[in-house]
């Protein structure tokens, strides 16, 4: 891959990631109700589950859902049921001072295994192996999962970071349930592209 072609991934990666999403306002609502500190596993399996996604969709993955349209159908109907579900949660999140005694973030684990569900990853990921691995060779989409491993460190932080940010503006537990609200109803709009698409 040449220097041009990398830059260009590492804008499409950036522009691509950084854009509201399922995993963005996961992590913005993360570092509102626990935190920087505590996020950074939520971070780590993003950046780190969406490469690895990129890649294997990248040798040959996705050719199991074009080949049998069932899985795809499959991965929709668990996508939405998983989404609804962690909408659920965010809008039921305790408020700061009790998260830290009885809440939880997503562990490593969980955020890395989020991205197979979320219908935003996905696309991302066809995109650039579409875009900057046509052919889908190993060194090629090695590359692509790379620029995407560097992007997402930064995107994520970027949103834990606002999130901190909004902490001290909503302090008080009204404020903090209009937010968690909003943002489980944002997690579930994101849901509408892929749930009513033709």
């Amino acid at each position: 891959m040449t220097l041009d072609l990398f830059l260009a991934l590492i804008t499409f990666a950036f522009v691509t990631s950084v854009t509201p999403g399922p995993n963005n306002v996961l992590l913005l609502a993360s570092g509102v109700n626990f935190g920087f500190r505590r996020t950074v596993p939520h971070m780590a399996g993003v950046a780190i589950g969406h490469a690895l996604m990129v890649f294997l969709v990248g040798v040959g993955l996705m050719g199991v859902f074009i080949s049998y349209p069932p899985a795809q159908m499959a991965l929709k109907v668990v996508s939405a049921i998983y989404m609804l579900w962690l909408a659920w949660k965010i809008a039921n999140a305790a408020p700061p001072a009790g998260a830290q005694r009885a809440g939880r973030p997503f562990t490593f684990i969980q955020a890395a295994a989020f991205q197979w569900v979320n219908p935003k990853a996905w696309i991302m990921s066809l995109a650039a192996v579409t875009l900057y691995a046509p052919g889908q060779e190993w060194g090629a989409v090695a590359w692509v999962a790379f620029g995407f491993l560097c992007v997402g460190w930064t995107t994520t932080i970027i949103w834990t970071v606002l999130g901190l940010g909004l902490r001290r503006f909503l302090q008080k537990p009204t404020a903090l349930r209009v937010f968690n609200f909003t943002m489980a109803a944002l997690l579930v709009a994101s849901l509408v592209p892929v749930l009513f698409q033709v």
